[in-house]
């Protein structure tokens, strides 16, 4: 049971154990090198699957398993025009991101 003296504010907002939970699995997902890079590539503009394999240097089947996970984790969100398939960072894991490149 949590009591108000246990719980965890940030700018005066309460955060829920779902919350860090949801957090913690995402942060789990971007940790992987190729997810990160992919995640940078994409904070840029929106790209295709055979874009980000051009940029990163390696297979489409392990470009597109990558992102697959990190749809499923909800750092990417996807739309289709025509046959492709355009991916871009998820509105709400920008700050992830930011965070990150900050690091040195």
């Amino acid at each position: 049971m949590h009591t108000s003296e246990h719980s965890i504010m940030v700018n005066g907002i309460p955060i829920q154990e779902d919350d860090i939970e949801y957090a913690s699995r995402s942060l789990k997902a971007a940790s992987h090198p190729l997810r990160l890079k992919i995640m940078c590539l994409l904070s840029q503009h929106e790209m295709t699957v055979q874009d980000i394999v051009d940029h990163v240097g390696t297979s489409q089947s392990n470009v597109s398993q990558h992102l697959a996970i990190m749809r499923d984790k909800g750092l990417l969100s996807s739309h289709r025009v025509a046959n492709r398939v355009y991916y871009c960072l998820a509105e709400s894991r920008r700050a992830l991101l930011q965070a990150c490149s900050s690091l040195r």
